[in-house]
């Protein structure tokens, strides 16, 4: 597609979602006004439009495309997908309906009410996210007729690159026309010329190459240790001819992280992380922390305070035991625990741990001597561990996460992986305790931790909370 023609659809595309916005604007501002009884036509048509709403209303357009425009909604997205392209959509209507509304309520609009504006909002939603997904699928079918291509230079040879390359040929509704790759000598070449693609230009003919061929993209897969030199030449030498260059973001060749891009004072940053660290769905299970335990500490009040009389009746001690354990990124918090052994416990715990049963850094024994009569009971039926919804009220732990270590554990440590399992907040629960907690090995522990980790999702935290209640009721595996 040419630069002229591209910048027309796109000219099109504002003016369509201002016309859009202006549509549902109106249709909801008829609705507001059909509720408070009919109106005749003449008395629509004697209506006369103020120089303060009409210069208000442009405001609102003004501030409708810039929000459009800040979702990325006019920028290409030919390598994203239709879900991507719904969420921003929702995301753009969502935004922009919450800023109208509050420009209309501070300007004391009197149509603005909670009914127009969801009429406004689900009009404009609607209308965008249908008007994304029609427009994609349009192009789509018009770059697999091979029209609207865009001509693909890969820069290196290696597994990355290829993979890169399968992915770029098995979609071709995305519109990219692969012309070749550019590389040097180098070992891996013979693995590379059994994929039955071919080298067009090595680093020092690329210059030549680029000025005599047509070339929209330049992807940048070479490993950046040793050839960032090279990369680094060749990314200026295309922003100096105006190609596009994009850069493959793993360039560490990680295996488990995800990758974002974000933007700090002018200068983008590639950040590799794992887990989830943002979004609507961790939003929500912060709210379910916050708000489940509180709703779980009023719920469970009468059954802490019989346990606290219980505990202080039958041995000598405090009611609560408190212990430095690790949470977040290995942060350091102090855990509460109703006491289920004797007061000085800790002091005891070198003489015995050569009982040790379990495998591992961690310390435990099914009939630990230290544990006091109604100690066993609390632990079999995980009473013990109800103060903890205090620390989840305070934001050290989390419903559903893996379990806190002492600090004496973590110290007993041998494999970096095992620590990854600080990358989210600790939890009350996780696949630990539904699959046996303490009659499972210390490897396999961890690596059900990671497993939360990896495919952590609200409904993976439903299922755990599901299968915890028959767990605790069974009391397997505790110890």
């Amino acid at each position: 597609m040419t630069t002229l023609r591209r910048d027309l659809l796109l000219g099109l595309l504002k003016i369509l979602d201002l016309l859009v916005m202006i549509g549902s604007f109106l249709l909801a501002t008829t609705s507001e006004v059909y509720e408070n009884g009919p109106i005749s036509i003449s008395s629509f048509l004697s209506m006369r439009i103020k120089v303060g709403n009409l210069l208000l209303f442009l405001a609102l357009l003004l501030v409708w495309h810039l929000v459009f425009s800040a979702f990325g909604l006019y920028d290409s997205r030919r390598m994203s997908n239709r879900r991507t392209d719904v969420l921003d959509s929702l995301g753009a209507t969502t935004t922009g309906t919450l800023v109208s509304a509050s420009i209309l309520l501070l300007f004391d609009v009197r149509m603005a009410t909670l009914d127009f504006i969801l009429v406004f909002w689900v009009l404009t939603t609607s209308v965008a996210a249908s008007q994304r997904v029609l427009q994609r699928s349009i192009l789509e079918r018009i770059r697999r007729h091979g029209r609207s291509l865009r001509h693909i230079l890969v820069l290196g040879t290696n597994p990355r690159a290829l993979e890169f390359t399968r992915r770029i040929e098995s979609r071709p509704e995305l519109g990219y026309r692969l012309i070749g790759f550019v590389d040097r000598e180098w070992d891996g070449l013979k693995a590379f010329n059994t994929s039955g693609h071919h080298i067009v230009a090595d680093f020092l003919n690329l210059p030549d190459f680029l000025r005599k061929n047509v070339v929209d993209e330049v992807v940048i897969a070479l490993p950046m240790g040793s050839l960032h030199t090279w990369a680094a030449k060749i990314a200026a030498l295309c922003e100096q001819q105006g190609i596009t260059t994009r850069l493959l973001s793993n360039i560490f060749d990680l295996k488990s992280s995800h990758t974002g891009m974000e933007e700090f004072e002018g200068t983008s940053l590639v950040t590799h992380y794992t887990g989830a660290t943002k979004g609507l769905p961790v939003f929500i299970k912060h709210g379910i922390d916050f708000i489940g335990s509180a709703v779980l500490l009023v719920a469970f009040s009468p059954i802490m305070l019989a346990v606290a009389l219980l505990v202080r009746l039958t041995s000598r001690g405090p009611i609560l035991f408190s212990q430095r354990r690790l949470g977040y990124n290995k942060r350091v918090f102090q855990i509460y625990k109703f006491r289920t052994m004797v007061a000085d416990a800790e002091r005891q715990l070198k003489a015995i741990e050569h009982l040790n049963e379990v495998s591992g850094p961690v310390f435990k024994i099914k009939n630990d001597p230290r544990i006091t009569p109604i100690g066993k009971f609390l632990r079999r039926t995980s009473l013990d561990e109800l103060p903890q919804l205090f620390n989840v009220l305070k934001g050290d732990m989390s419903i559903v996460g893996p379990r806190p270590l002492p600090a004496r554990d973590y110290e007993g440590f041998n494999q970096d992986w095992q620590r990854r399992r600080f990358t989210v907040k600790p939890g009350l629960t996780c696949l630990w305790q539904v699959n046996g907690r303490s009659s499972i090995p210390f490897e396999q522990w961890m690596q059900l931790d990671l497993q939360y980790i990896d495919k952590w999702s609200l409904w993976l935290d439903l299922k755990i909370l599901l299968k915890t209640v028959p767990a605790v009721l069974r009391g397997s595996g505790a110890a």
